[in-house]
């Protein structure tokens, strides 16, 4: 077996000293272009791979990002660890992610992680990026952070999100236009930012359309299939159902459409359903469901590039945001309704 590449034998193929390898491979500024480029490919040549640790214990950084979560939709979280690990692997980083219960002891769960672990920043997942504890636990700790979706508190820290109201608004929008004027709501989980903005949106939308939301129409779920099954449940259980449901996420619109088929109610022709996000099961359903396409990678990837990158911010001045598009995804769970 050959040699494990050392730092040394790069510097020798590079014609630089130790020191100055370090500083490309950390990244750091003021190195010449044509002096990068030579270590850069001595790199590549060698197959050097640089340890993490050796690195996190010569400079600032510890080349490693946390993400947390407690979320109930597989999609969403998945989509959060890919989108921020395609952005870590570009820079060196590592990305450690740990699941948070936001019903137990909060402090218990992050406290001995945010010493034991060295991260140069943590990313938020909702609800934990509007949790008090958590937010107090990382600002004692001096750990910078960035939160997706937070609900409200903009100027406390670093954000990317989307317009989740108007997102609602436009999908609410496209029911109407399909000719739906009884449209039923399934509200997500109440500890979220999103889920308000989402239902504030339907209900603009419902009033701007001057039509009129029965309270019997608006149902709670919790950003689960098994929430979403309950809902439809109650929504769909009468002789007196609604043209259209809008789910605020896309698990409990699946949800929607397994009591729909176990009614026998034909999607769309006898019911529409809409859902929110575009995770993977919105595609592999049938019919596949009309959605909102939440750029979630791609938070998830300006998230961990904003703590790369660092967050610093002058006095007074407001914190780094990232407000990204979204996307109405027209698919054959939504049609005309049926008079």
């Amino acid at each position: 077996m050959s040699a494990k590449v050392t730092i040394h034998d790069v510097a020798r193929e590079s014609g630089v000293s130790i020191k100055t390898v370090s500083r490309v491979l950390n990244r750091e500024p003021n190195v010449k272009a044509d002096t990068r480029d030579r270590v850069q490919a001595a790199v590549a040549a060698l197959h050097y791979r640089p340890n993490i640790s050796a690195r996190s214990l010569a400079g600032a950084k510890a080349y490693l990002i946390g993400v947390f979560f407690d979320n109930p939709s597989p999609g969403y979280v998945t989509d959060v660890q890919l989108g921020a690990i395609a952005r870590c692997r570009q820079e060196g980083f590592h990305l450690i992610v740990e699941p948070i219960d936001s019903t137990a002891d909060v402090e218990d769960q992050v406290a001995p992680m945010l010493t034991t672990l060295r991260m140069d920043g943590v990313i938020l997942t909702p609800p934990l990026s509007d949790h008090p504890v958590v937010l107090a636990a990382l600002e004692r700790e001096g750990v910078a952070y960035v939160r997706i979706a937070p609900g409200d508190d903009f100027d406390r820290a670093p954000w990317v999100s989307m317009d989740d109201r108007l997102a609602a608004y436009e999908m609410t929008k496209h029911l109407v236009d399909l000719g739906h004027k009884d449209i039923a709501f399934i509200v997500g989980h109440p500890d979220h930012g999103a889920s308000h903005r989402r239902h504030q949106g339907f209900l603009d939308a419902m009033r701007d359309s001057g039509l009129r939301v029965r309270d019997d129409r608006v149902a709670q779920g919790w950003f689960s299939f098994r929430s979403g099954f309950e809902a439809a449940e109650k929504l769909l259980g009468g002789a007196d159902r609604p043209t259209a449901i809008f789910a605020s996420n896309d698990d409990m619109a699946l949800g929607v459409m397994a009591v729909a088929n176990r009614l026998r109610l034909d999607v769309p022709t006898q019911l529409s359903v809409a859902g929110f996000d575009d995770t993977p099961g919105a595609k592999i359903t049938w019919p596949q469901l009309t959605t909102v396409r939440q750029p979630i990678h791609a938070m998830a990837g300006a998230a961990a590039d904003m703590l790369m990158q660092g967050v610093e911010r002058e006095e007074g001045a407001p914190p780094p945001s990232r407000l990204l598009d979204f996307e109405l995804v027209v698919r054959e769970s939504t049609g005309p309704a049926s008079h």
